[in-house]
């Protein structure tokens, strides 16, 4: 089975050999490695280069945004099945593409998660929150449930059924996409109970008060739009409660 493993990146020259050294050293012997760059400018290229016989496919060039990025690679992408790893992510383990091939190994199956973990920037040994995910059951997006979009793999057909990411969220994009899949169209999804990906802390949408806020707004207009229940006491109440459980909770492997 073909895995297309889509990498996005901006400016990201510090931390992105990291990620495709992590997706190299994966056992699964069947992935595909695409690389869409927003036309950096600090050495990112550099190090693309650098790696470059690793690498399937590679495109440098302006877009609108991370999500436009993702929609190119999903465009470009060949396997079987889709995921995506952000330019400063890495897996957990070597052989995390293998517990995800294994996991589409049932026909049925249209998508898998998993767990993640938040590392410190400066010392990603040190892990600092647990996103513990568990089974999706109906209705959960409205508790503001939502799995580690980095751990969310997809058949390709489910994209070319269902559609990418939708632009006219600049910040939650990834949720409206899992919620149109899980909760509307209802695919056939299944956890996968271990630790997937390690995250550094410091992500965009975390970086500034308002753009917390404007994530939230995209959240509730994302459950509206596919005609769910939209309650803001709900929404922040589930996130208060699991954001926090996350510093408190031990990871698995």
């Amino acid at each position: 089975m073909k895995i297309s493993i889509i990498t996005v990146c901006f400016n990201s020259a510090r931390t992105l050999g990291d990620t495709l050294q992590s997706v190299a050293a994966q056992t699964h012997p069947d992935i595909e490695h695409i690389v869409v760059d927003g036309g950096s400018e600090d050495g990112t290229l550099a190090v693309i280069k650098r790696y470059r016989q690793l690498l399937s496919k590679v495109i440098s060039e302006p877009d609108r945004g991370v999500y436009d990025a993702m929609n190119k690679g999903i465009g470009m992408a060949t396997g079987e099945v889709i995921g995506f790893i952000n330019s400063d992510d890495f897996y957990a383990g070597n052989t995390a593409l293998s517990h995800i091939a294994e996991a589409f190994s049932d026909p049925a199956i249209e998508a898998c998660f998993g767990d993640l973990v938040y590392v410190d920037q400066q010392d990603p040994s040190r892990i600092v929150r647990y996103w513990k995910s568990c089974t999706y059951r109906l209705g959960r997006f409205e508790y503001g449930w939502v799995p580690p979009h980095p751990t969310f793999f997809v058949r390709r057909s489910v994209y070319e059924r269902l559609g990418g990411f939708n632009l006219n969220f600049l910040l939650a994009a990834d949720m409206e996409l899992m919620l149109r899949f899980l909760e509307v169209h209802r695919i056939c999804s299944v956890y996968v109970p271990r630790t997937l990906i390690k995250m550094r802390l410091g992500g965009k949408t975390n970086q500034s008060l308002s753009n917390v806020i404007q994530q939230n707004r995209e959240i509730m207009a994302a459950l509206k739009q596919h005609g769910l229940r939209a309650s803001w006491f709900r929404l922040l109440g589930h996130k208060l409660w699991s954001r926090g459980r996350q510093f408190f909770v031990h990871p698995r492997t």
